[in-house]
């Protein structure tokens, strides 16, 4: 019988809780949400929705390649706004990032996120090629 198993690996975002970073289950990763802190330095990567989601990303990006994939591979986006006036800006940033792969992806507003002045939050769906 499969089991899952849970991605870890050095440089990755250190989970703010009792989770996973992610977890595989045969071809496919579910990373859990991540926010906009620099893994190395623990501090958020700015104030504003541009720099705070190209950190998201970068943060899925870095557990998608220790899990053996990449943005390329990412089949379906959760992303968490603060404020939905925001989405042009991080719809920008999140346009660039994915380059041509254009995952399924559901954006909605939050009350809150987990840590003061974090702005987004973006979970994923995505399979090891």
């Amino acid at each position: 019988m499969p089991a899952h198993k849970s991605v870890s690996g050095p440089g990755l975002p250190k989970p703010a809780g009792p989770y996973s970073p992610a977890v595989t289950f045969e071809r496919l990763v579910f990373v859990a949400g991540q926010g906009a802190r620099n893994p190395e330095t623990n501090q958020l990567a700015g104030a504003d929705i541009e720099s705070q989601t190209e950190q998201c990303l970068a943060n899925i990006a870095a557990i998608l390649n220790a899990a053996g994939s990449d943005l390329g591979h990412v089949l379906k986006v959760s992303v968490f706004l603060i404020d939905m006036a925001d989405f042009a800006r991080m719809n920008v940033v999140y346009e660039r990032m994915f380059g041509s792969n254009r995952p399924a992806r559901t954006t909605i507003q939050a009350a809150a996120l987990p840590a003061p002045d974090l702005r987004v939050e973006i979970d994923c769906i995505a399979y090891v090629p």
